[in-house]
């Protein structure tokens, strides 16, 4: 009775509000005829509610009625192996396993979005590409986005009508007959799953280095350059976006392989110099990066080098004395024999960057330890020396 008394209630309503077109309505009546759609649509969505209701009631009945017969038949669930069984099988569990696994019940959603699960996916799929960088940009990306939610929440000042139809409102309805007084709780923003998702998604654009940047254009082998990384799950590569430099426009590269990227070795910025620490440990053979640059107003790629041996010396190992030498000479032999880009000489003493704007200017130095480093340098040699 109280249903049907209702619609003809609001259908009244709506009609006498369509059927006085001759004057003007005034402020309030546009405003009461606002808030008479409001109260139909909240009203449409509780009677949805209700019939959702119903059905989920009897499908949880008949849940409860198949509990009780696996109870009877004294089989067990996953939730009642032990803690530490349990936790080594999520842990086999790829990426889209966890997630699967996490729409099961509240316990395992708990378990499987847990930052231990996630932090393992983590570092084997991003560990190699994300850096310390990736990291801080990710908790400004999301410092950014949780201020612009916040700002948009801001609303005008709230009207007469309008504050009541907030008031009237029967979403509240919809919580009780969801049996619930809370909602389910959404993905934490600052999860490291969340991050995984982010990434794998595409959304989250991160910084990296990418060798032999522009699809290995000759002006850029053995280099690695700074750019923004966006993953494409489709061909499981990447976008690169460089940043601008001198009179040319952003430039964006398709399709970067996974073996092309790395996380930035330190956290100097594209454009400052880095601070050489180890001048005094350069000996003819050691392996290194160093900065280079077209102009001032470009960004620094770091390019890889070899330390060579000064002109009167001979190489002879019992004879060098090339390391107390305050002069030290870079050889890139990627380059052919009399190539303005095959040596460069620095000072050990006091270097910081050198150059001119015919040249280019030579930054900071990186002395590298690590064999991967150099040898991911050996496998990215061009097959052809350079001019």
């Amino acid at each position: 009775m109280l249903f049907f008394l209702l619609i003809s209630a609001l259908s009244f309503f709506l009609l006498l509000s369509k059927s006085l077109p001759l004057q003007p309505l005034p402020s309030w009546a546009k405003e009461g005829r606002l808030l008479s759609f409001l109260f139909v649509k909240e009203f449409h969505l509780l009677s949805l509610n209700s019939v959702k209701y119903v059905f989920k009631s009897m499908a949880a009945k008949k849940l409860a009625s198949r509990i009780e017969s696996i109870e009877d038949s004294n089989e067990i669930s996953v939730l009642d192996l032990p803690e530490l069984a349990l936790e080594c099988i999520l842990g086999k569990l790829s990426p889209a396993g966890l997630c699967n696994m996490a729409g099961v019940c509240r316990s395992l959603r708990q378990r499987c979005r847990s930052d231990y699960l996630w932090e393992r996916q983590m570092k084997e799929k991003w560990g190699r590409v994300i850096g310390k960088t990736a990291e801080r940009n990710w908790r400004k990306y999301l410092n950014a986005r949780n201020e612009s939610s916040i700002s948009n929440s801001v609303g005008k000042p709230k009207r007469l009508f309008g504050s009541l139809s907030r008031l009237w409102s029967l979403s509240w309805l919809k919580l009780r007959l969801d049996g619930s007084r809370k909602l389910k709780s959404p993905l934490p923003d600052d999860s490291i799953m969340s991050w995984y998702l982010s990434l794998e998604s595409g959304k989250f654009w991160f910084p990296a280095q990418i060798y032999n940047r522009e699809h290995g254009h000759v002006g850029f082998m053995l280099s690695c350059y700074d750019a923004e990384l966006s993953y494409d799950c489709n061909t499981d590569t990447f976008h690169a976006k460089y940043p601008p430099h001198g009179r040319r426009t952003i430039v964006i590269e398709e399709g970067v392989e996974w073996d092309r990227i790395r996380a930035p070795p330190i956290d100097t910025l594209a454009h400052d110099l880095h601070i050489s620490d180890c001048l005094h440990d350069l000996h003819p053979g050691d392996h290194i990066e160093i900065q280079w640059r077209r102009n001032k107003e470009f960004p620094y790629g770091w390019w890889y080098g070899v330390v060579g041996h000064l002109q009167p010396c001979d190489g002879n190992e019992h004879f060098c004395r090339c390391h107390s030498s305050e002069t030290i000479i870079l050889e890139f032999n990627q380059y052919t024999p009399g190539s303005r880009w095959r040596q460069a000489t620095i000072n050990r003493k006091d270097h910081r960057e050198e150059g001119n704007e015919t040249d280019g200017f030579y930054g900071g130095i990186r002395k590298l330890y690590s064999k991967d480093e150099i040898s991911t340098w050996r496998q990215l040699w061009p097959a052809d020396i350079l001019e």
